[in-house]
């Protein structure tokens, strides 16, 4: 009778203990456990070096940028907006290449056969593939060409270059508007030097695309075999710059002389653009600027992936929880080119403490990357397992379960 009676006396106890826990908010936890101290809420990774000169380029709008990370290194005017000629078909190609229809047969029309030169000399009527004339648009820059291919894939230019500011939007070009296919000087027909970067660097991902600008030559015929063609390369960065991928040059009356251009050397890739890059007779400043930009990439910037510390040691306190504490998942360190004149900040936001319940799919903070004090990139942080919110009857069972530790020591 006795036992039963102290064990009464010690159930109401444990009771009245739980529910003065469980109102407190809290659950009974080892004293000496203690969350994980956050190292460093912030990095500083200071320049080594003093800023590289600003080039001397002819080009009013120009730019270079890394074509792995997106990220612009150099440029002048580099986000204003201006013609880019037959930049253009360099989005015109694309659509052709990704649309799977290749095998297919395209008639001249007469409109696209009205198309002033440079052109492949179409007459109405005339059958080609679709695959032969996308040589002719990118080696020789037909605009007739360009013409008829965007009437096949669309029904009408202005079909067809809806479909291009569909694209362009996709990748991000915020500042482009297509209206011609072939980049002829029309009324609101314009990009800027950053987009035509960030085309090329989407553009020389497909391998299709890569393999069609590198082409030094290209003969084909019509479908009744009665007229031939002979196509030779006009871009002659692939022939002087070391690692140049080429991609597409450019001239109207409106936009000069332009080139978006690519190279590669040692595993570190460049897209670079220049707009209004001088008038006859200076057809040479397009060369002389892209490889001027492209030095400056080269030889100013080298990979770098930012500092991320480990997060998997640090621990949350969670309140009302059915765990004390909670840890995170580790979040990604993104990589970019990187001058050495350049400073690099990484700051971390996270909470001194949660409530339940905590949903691992659910952030709660995030780290942010600057470069030169400019907002580069952030990645939200997640906890790494979900959290319930504790109960009356979680905090009885824990109290039960010390107690009767203590008590069967005690016996």
């Amino acid at each position: 009778m006795r036992h039963l009676k102290f064990l009464s006396i010690f159930l109401a106890a444990a009771l009245v203990a739980a529910g003065a826990l469980f109102y407190a908010g809290r659950t009974p936890a080892d004293e000496t456990e203690k969350p994980a101290v956050f190292p460093e809420k912030t990095i500083v990774v200071p320049a080594s070096a003093s800023a590289p000169p600003n080039l001397k380029l002819h080009a009013r709008y120009a730019g270079v940028m890394d074509a792995s990370s997106g990220r612009m290194l150099y440029g002048r005017e580099m986000d204003k907006r201006a013609a880019m000629a037959s930049t253009t078909k360099i989005m015109t190609a694309l659509l052709v290449l990704e649309s799977g229809r290749m095998g297919e047969t395209v008639t001249a029309s007469s409109y696209a056969a009205s198309m002033p030169k440079v052109h492949l000399g179409m007459v109405k009527g005339r059958r080609y593939r679709l695959k032969d004339l996308l040589y002719s648009l990118m080696l020789e820059s037909h605009n007739d060409t360009a013409v008829a291919i965007a009437e096949h894939m669309a029904g009408s230019v202005q079909g067809f270059a809806a479909k291009m500011n569909e694209k362009a939007k996709a990748l991000g070009m915020s500042s482009t508007h297509f209206v011609t296919p072939n980049g002829l000087d029309a009324k609101g027909h314009a990009s800027t030097p950053a987009d035509m970067c960030r085309l090329a660097a989407y553009a020389i991902k497909n391998k299709d695309f890569c393999a069609l600008i590198r082409t030094k030559s290209y003969h084909f015929t019509d479908l009744s075999g009665k007229h031939s063609y002979s196509l030779n390369n006009r871009d002659a960065f692939l022939s002087y710059y070391d690692g140049a991928l080429g991609i597409k040059t450019g001239f109207t009356g409106d936009a000069g002389y332009c080139f978006v251009g690519a190279a590669r050397r040692d595993g570190v890739t460049l897209t670079s653009c220049v707009l209004a890059c001088g008038w006859p007779p200076n057809k040479s400043y397009k060369w002389t600027d892209t490889k001027a930009l492209m030095d400056y990439g080269f030889s100013h910037y080298t990979a770098f992936t930012f500092p991320v510390q480990n997060l998997s040691a640090l621990r949350i306190p969670v309140e009302e929880g059915r765990a004390d504490y909670v840890s995170c998942s580790q979040p990604a360190a993104p990589s970019t080119l990187l001058g050495q004149h350049e400073t690099v900040t990484v700051r971390y936001s996270l909470p001194d403490k949660l409530y339940a319940p905590v949903r691992s799919g659910t952030a709660i903070g995030s780290v942010s990357f600057y470069i030169n004090d400019a907002l580069y990139r952030t990645e939200k942080i997640f906890p790494s397992e979900n959290i319930e919110k504790s109960d009356f009857s979680d905090t009885i069972k824990t109290v039960l379960h010390l107690w009767t530790e203590t008590f069967t020591g005690a016996m």
